[in-house]
This record gives C-alpha cells, sequence and structure tokens, in this order.
C-alpha cells in the first residue's frame, strides 16, 4: 500500500505554486492539457493545482517537477523580480589586510564566485587555495597586480587575464603606486 502525504499547504504557498506553475507551462508555450499528460495527470488537476486551490501529496509534485524538468523547490520558490537594482554598498564586503574584497553578485551562482579587490598600493593578499579541480581567473582593471601561483610570477596590466588552477597556493600584490583594481572569478570544482 503507498503513503500518501500531503502538503498541508496554506494559502500563501498554495498561490506561490499555482503562479510558478502557470509562468513554467507559459513560458514552455504548453497548453494545461498538454502538461498534465506530461505529468500523467488529469487536466482537471492540474487547473486545481494553476489555481492555488490544490492541496498536493509530494508524488504530485515531484510528477509535475519532472514534467517541467525543474526541482521541487523551484515549484514552490517566492518569485522574483525580473530585475532588482542593489545599491553600491550594499552587497557584503570583506576586508583581508588593506586589501577589500567586493562580491559582485547578490545571490549565488552554483560552483562560481566572482569578486572585485581593490589593492592600496604595496599590499598583498594571500589566497585560500579551494578544492582540487577549481580555475580561478584574474584580470587587473587598474594600476598593476602581480600574481604569483605555485612560485609562477605573472604581472598584469588592465585588460590582462590570467587562468591557473585555484587550488594552489596563490597570492595577489600590488606593486604600483596607486591603487589596483582586479577580478577574481574563481570556478569551483564539481
Amino acid at each position: 500500500m503507498e503513503e500518501r502525504y500531503s502538503l498541508g499547504m496554506d494559502t500563501e504557498l498554495g498561490g506561490r505554486l499555482g503562479q510558478n506553475l502557470k509562468q513554467l507551462r507559459e513560458t514552455r508555450g504548453v497548453t494545461q492539457a498538454q502538461m498534465a499528460k506530461l505529468a500523467g495527470l488529469p487536466r482537471a488537476t492540474w487547473a486545481n493545482l494553476e489555481s492555488g486551490a490544490a492541496n498536493p501529496t509530494l508524488g504530485v509534485l515531484d510528477r509535475v517537477a519532472h514534467a517541467l524538468q525543474v526541482t521541487l523547490e523551484e515549484l514552490v520558490a517566492v518569485p522574483r523580480s525580473s530585475a532588482q537594482r542593489y545599491p553600491k554598498g550594499t552587497l557584503p564586503v570583506k576586508q583581508r589586510g588593506d586589501v577589500t574584497v567586493y562580491k559582485l553578485l547578490p545571490d549565488a551562482v552554483a560552483g562560481m564566485e566572482i569578486d572585485r579587490l581593490e589593492l592600496p598600493p604595496g599590499s598583498r593578499m594571500t589566497g585560500i587555495p579551494h578544492t582540487p579541480g577549481t580555475r580561478e581567473y584574474l584580470t587587473c582593471e587598474t594600476g598593476t597586480l602581480v600574481l604569483v601561483a605555485s612560485g609562477d610570477r605573472f604581472d598584469l596590466s588592465p585588460g590582462d587575464v590570467v587562468a591557473f588552477r585555484g587550488d594552489q597556493r596563490h597570492s595577489y600584490l600590488n606593486p604600483g603606486a596607486r591603487v589596483a583594481v582586479g577580478y577574481s572569478v574563481v570556478a569551483l570544482a564539481r
């Protein structure tokens, strides 16, 4: 005998589910009947889900998520606006010695870190080695930067990029007389 578990959805959660299902279905350009067929559900069940009034079982949600090729989490997530402005100073900033590290993205991107590095004249920052297989990219925007990775030295001028293994010892240095700005992109190993 198969056990059935209901999510016991509140009105707000049911409404989000309905909005997300409708948006996901319409984005794919398919009808309720077509999606219901893909999910192996009656069309009336699909319509009830989109209405926000349904109280589906986990089994039904799993079939819906599979048919839409999304996660269960995405089905009930709070919809985000299409665009949002983040004023200067609202994203996280870290101080590592004299170096200021600014997060560039407000949302996490799976397997990736992107930071803006501001190095005062003569400052140095030691990078933290990542998991094996990680790739790291450093580009210089202004000033001059020196990257030392596993004993190799790379002098960067504005526009230069160095790609290197991020799972090794590395450091950043500003040998110049003015502030240097660079961008670090870390592609974490999966």
